[in-house]
């Protein structure tokens, strides 16, 4: 039994045809869409824009982008056929969302990643301080203030005498 499903043929369209969906609550930094613009410079395009039959983008605004930063005059689409305004709208939620669900393995992640020396490991996506975590390598990254504390100021250091339960602040006599 061969299963019709809403979006199943592939076509090129010129990027100028491609509508942005206004509503679209998903943001794409400058970064992420060069990531996205270094992965189709790497393995060329390999998921479609998702479309509804007018050019409205469903999903791949963020491959939308990217094109457009390489100069692509065109780019793979297909079209969700016959969707009400509803389902379009809950699937570019869901298109995002969904894959944020997701989780790793990962002992699997780490031998994937080890299994790829000498290869560009800054075209999968992960920071430099993910990886150094995955290979049990320190992190010289800087942290935020929220990680280190305000480096202009020192934390009270407060001990306390294990005979007459006075407290002193260390950083008064010159030891913290």
């Amino acid at each position: 039994m061969t299963v019709e499903w809403p979006a199943d043929k592939v076509e090129r369209r010129p990027i100028d045809a491609l509508i942005p969906y206004a509503r679209n609550a998903r943001t794409h930094s400058e970064e992420q869409v060069a990531q996205i613009a270094a992965s189709i410079r790497e393995w060329g395009w390999t998921v479609p824009v998702l479309v509804d039959e007018v050019g409205g983008i469903i999903a791949g605004h963020g491959r939308v982008m990217a094109a457009r930063k390489l100069g692509l005059a065109e780019v793979p689409v297909m079209v969700a056929a016959g969707w009400s305004e509803a389902q379009r709208r809950a699937y570019v939620l869901a298109d995002n969302k969904l894959a944020l669900n997701a989780g790793w393995d990962t002992a699997m992640l780490g031998s994937e990643l080890k299994g790829l020396e000498g290869f560009d490991l800054s075209l999968i996506g992960f920071s430099a301080g993910e990886l150094a975590a995955m290979f049990d390598v320190p992190n010289f990254e800087p942290g935020t203030e929220d990680q280190q504390g305000k480096l202009d100021q020192l934390a009270p250091k407060i001990v306390q005498c294990p005979h007459c339960g006075q407290e002193y602040d260390l950083r008064e006599h010159g030891q913290g």
